[in-house]
């Protein structure tokens, strides 16, 4: 047994035997969000001294400026009325993005993103078009020149990525390309409002100061993307690294510090704002290549024994009508 010990250890040494991964961090909670003003938190970002989270809907444009023991210092509003904002993304120049994407019964001919600009002023609006239908969207991410993509929230599993294909107009609209497709894995992590069928729902996106990392998160996890030369859509395709978001009530919001800390988040008064430091240090600028025919497929950065892949249409039809039954009555916005 001693040979068989020291032999490995040798091997292992010399690359022959891969060692065991390590674990992926657990996030730790920072503070808690107990302003009833803020009982949907849906997106979240940040600049370092301050968060920007917005709720899930609402009938008005409104930003809540938190501090780092999440408590609201600032409210930044406007009379626009979206539809249903979902998430939120920030510029390099400090332009905060609402996603006003949201569309539980795929009626909406077109969606918006809301402008709003550091310096002040009222809210722009930049409509927009898919190319094949409605489409319930709740990821948005910026590449590092700005350009949005879209991440959709499919009930099977399978999301799909756009980008405009020109310069946003206002209003618009301005039609949307796909770029790709991401197929997203259940998973055994505890969490969310319609257990493991949640997990592979995606319900919100970021990107990190430098660019080179896109988060993508569902109910109950978060996914890395490498982005070494910024291409979001390239990257996408990549194999990401998993990291569990354990019982988090309705986990929908996800940030990146511009340290690389990882933050998350949950609608519900009284949750907590969650980190994993030096999340983007986890990823690997010499990620695999994407692969061909533009479909990527997450894989947990460990073997986990409690993941299954997504099951066929016909054996999760009856899960479907559950989980999208579920999604429209809690959202109670107009048709």
């Amino acid at each position: 047994m001693r040979v068989v010990l020291a032999l490995t250890a040798v091997l292992m040494l010399a690359g022959a035997v891969p060692a065991a991964a390590a674990p992926p961090p657990a996030p730790e909670a920072l503070c808690q969000v107990t302003d009833k003003r803020l009982n949907e938190l849906s997106g979240l970002v940040s600049d370092g001294e301050h968060w920007y989270a917005i709720n899930d809907g609402g009938t008005k444009v409104q930003v809540f400026v938190l501090d780092p023991k999440c408590q609201v210092k600032d409210v930044l509003t406007d009379p626009t009325d979206p539809y249903d904002v979902e998430d939120l993304a920030r510029g390099k120049d400090g332009t905060l993005w609402l996603s006003d994407t949201g569309d539980n019964r795929a009626t909406r001919e077109t969606v918006a993103l809301l402008e709003l600009k550091p310096a002040g002023g009222a809210a722009v609006v930049h409509r927009l078009t898919y190319p094949d239908g409605p489409h319930d969207t709740e990821a948005l991410v910026l590449d590092q020149s700005g350009t949005p993509f879209l991440v959709t929230k499919d009930l099977l599993g399978v999301s799909k990525v756009y980008k405009p294909s020109g310069p946003l107009a206002a209003p618009g609209p301005t039609k949307l390309e796909q770029v790709g497709t991401l197929r997203v894995r259940s998973t055994d992590t505890p969490g969310g409002p319609v257990g493991s069928f949640g997990s592979a729902l995606i319900t919100g996106g970021a990107t990190s100061a430098d660019g080179t990392v896109v988060a993508l998160r569902t109910y109950t996890d978060a996914y890395l993307y490498a982005a070494p030369d910024g291409d979001v859509a390239a990257a996408l395709q990549r194999e990401p690294v998993r990291i569990p978001l354990a019982n988090e009530k309705q986990g929908e919001a996800i940030a990146f510090e511009p340290d690389g800390t990882l933050l998350s988040a949950s609608e519900g008064v009284g949750e907590p704002v969650r980190a994993i430091k030096n999340a983007t240090a986890l990823v690997t600028p010499r990620a695999p290549a994407p692969k061909p025919g533009g479909d990527a497929t997450p894989q947990p950065a460990e073997q986990d024994s409690g993941g299954f892949p997504v099951a066929p249409a016909a054996a999760v039809a009856a899960v479907v009508v559950l989980g999208a039954g579920f999604l429209v009555a809690r959202k109670r916005r107009r048709s």
